[in-house]
């Protein structure tokens, strides 16, 4: 009787010893003997003890950083460039048969990888473009890693450190585009400003009475700010008919003073002498 409730006692600490629990986010992989027997879990289940044993395996996203990786670019430029790489193990079985260490070998693949897509770009796709990097660097990882029951849900370029040579090139670079817009921007408005203002004048040409409301315009406002002197612009459509006048009695004394072979330069000396022969030859 003592023997069997030995027996039973032995029994039965054996059954607990071999009741294994896991987590809602964990699987075990099993081995009877050596040999793989199943995927368990979640939650209690049974596995004999001494003679097989269970590795537990997590299927929550890990974040793996990739340490600054030394990468010369297409059009060479020497940088340091570092990744955050998001995985999760999609077949456990295979990530503990297929490698021995899954996170040390994404880890390297992922280092290696990165230095060959980053060598294939130039500097300007590499600051400018990371999403369409991003997406070569997780579609190249995933695909190696699938072998291994590996899922790469992500890849991102964090930090790209430039030596401070390149940075001063690139911050003179964007001084000089600055620059450049801001000489168009103004030229532009030139442009513009000129328009209007070729527009105004064709519009003040074909209505005089305009230029007259314009002019009453300025001189209110002049008058506003308390100016001590006042300037009245004589219109140009009064003195006209004077400077005809004017025009037409220099041509007449120009035309005589060549009848009488006189120079030009003794156009007005040579006037009384003009006026003196037309009365002789009146007489």
């Amino acid at each position: 009787m003592p023997v069997m409730l030995m027996a039973l006692l032995v029994a039965v600490l054996y059954s607990f010893a071999s009741l294994r629990v896991l987590k809602q986010y964990e699987r075990g992989v099993a081995f009877f003997l050596g040999k793989y027997w199943g995927t368990k879990g979640p939650g209690l289940f049974f596995l004999p003890a001494g003679v097989s044993h269970v590795k537990r395996v997590s299927l929550r996203i890990m974040a793996l950083d990739i340490p600054p990786q030394d990468v010369i670019t297409r059009d060479n430029v020497s940088l340091k460039v570092n990744a955050v790489l998001y995985m999760k193990v999609a077949d456990p079985a295979r990530a503990v048969i297929e490698i021995e260490d899954y996170l040390y070998a994404t880890s390297q693949l992922a280092q290696t990888t990165l230095r060959a897509v980053l060598g294939e770009v130039e500097l300007d796709e590499l600051l400018s473009d990371r999403e369409k990097i991003n997406a070569v660097l997780k579609r190249i990882i995933d695909e190696r890693t699938d072998a291994w029951g590996i899922h790469v849900s992500a890849v991102e370029v964090k930090d790209v450190d430039l030596p401070e040579q390149m940075k001063r090139a690139m911050s003179r670079q964007a001084e000089a585009e600055r620059e450049r817009r801001a000489k168009v921007i103004a030229a532009q408005g030139e442009l513009q400003a000129s328009e209007t203002l070729a527009q105004a004048a064709r519009t003040l040409a074909t209505e005089p009475s305009a230029i007259q409301l314009r002019y009453l315009q300025t001189v209110t406002e002049i008058a506003a700010e308390n100016n001590s002197t006042t300037i009245f612009p004589l219109p140009i459509d009064l003195i006209r008919p004077f400077m005809e006048m004017a025009d037409l009695k220099v041509a007449s004394l120009k035309r005589a003073a060549g009848a009488l072979a006189l120079p030009a330069t003794d156009l007005l000396t040579g006037l009384p002498r003009i006026e003196a022969g037309a009365k002789k030859d009146a007489v």
